[in-house]
């Protein structure tokens, strides 16, 4: 066993994207002692403003969206019990095919190398066991999780160091499941065209192909609530209809890809740190 604490590191792009895809495994291991440390990439600036106003929309200030989102990442950060919090502050690039990509600063924009060696100097600091990011298409194409991926991966590189690594995932039998608990959930609801049908059913991996299922069932209830403290942001509102006991229910399992691995722990596993303990 080390001398020094077990330690989870995950490397998101947005205040909020720590609470919908990490926010299971982020409670369960500090509550289990292991130090968790969240490296969150942009300020968050193209998300909603005050009364769900879009960037771009007369009245949309990034600067002050900025620091309510700081602050809404701050309070998450605390019901998850998430040791460390670190903030690379770079602008948020916006959806794919925004003008915001584009912009001079922005994190689309900064070459990985230099996004890189920021982090590798954390990853140094930290020396995490075990590191979560996207995959190469950040899940879902977002341009601010594909290049939270990139410099992950080759921060990962820089540093030398060689601790577990996964990219956080989706059964393609829960996307079915949650496309039905959304129509439910939202009256009138239209059914997708099979254009985005077909687009939604490429997201996330065969069931079979999927390494770690971590069961964070007791935990979906922090998940829940850490999710609300994004307040701000009108996309967690169909997540909080549900309630706690139905959210648990879909969104108590995580499950991730493992892409790095020195311990030889058999797959599939349920334990991120198989294999370290």
């Amino acid at each position: 066993m080390p001398s020094r604490p077990l330690t989870l590191m995950a490397v998101h792009a947005h205040p909020d994207d720590e609470a919908t895809g990490t926010g299971g495994v982020l409670a369960r291991y500090a509550a289990e002692g292991i130090r968790t440390v969240l490296v969150t990439c942009t300020d968050g600036s193209c998300g909603d403003g005050p009364d769900g106003v879009k960037p771009g929309g007369p009245g949309h200030d990034p600067a002050a969206v900025a620091l309510m989102r700081r602050q809404e990442l701050e309070a998450s950060c605390g019901v998850l019990k998430v040791s460390d919090l670190e903030m690379l502050d770079y602008a948020d690039s916006g959806m794919a095919g925004w003008p915001s990509n584009d912009a001079p600063g922005s994190f689309w924009q900064t070459p990985v190398a230099e996004g890189a060696a920021r982090l590798a100097e954390l990853m140094r600091h930290y020396r995490p066991d075990v590191v979560v990011t996207y995959d190469e298409n950040g899940f879902y194409g977002h341009p601010d999780h594909i290049q939270a991926h990139r410099i992950t991966m080759a921060a990962l590189e820089m540093s030398e160091l060689t601790p577990k690594v996964y990219w956080t995932t989706v059964p393609r039998s829960m996307m079915q499941r949650f496309g039905e608990i959304m129509r439910e959930f939202q009256d009138g609801m239209p059914e997708p065209d099979p254009a985005e049908a077909a687009a939604l059913a490429e997201i996330g991996l065969p069931d079979d192909e999927i390494t770690t299922w971590v069961d964070t069932t007791p935990f979906s209830g922090q998940k829940f609530d850490a999710l609300a403290a994004h307040a701000s942001q009108g996309e967690n509102i169909f997540f909080l209809k549900m309630g706690k006991e139905r959210f648990g229910e879909l969104m108590g399992m995580e499950t991730f890809v493992r892409v790095q691995d020195a311990t030889g722990a058999a797959t599939p596993e349920n334990d991120l740190f198989a294999g370290l303990r």
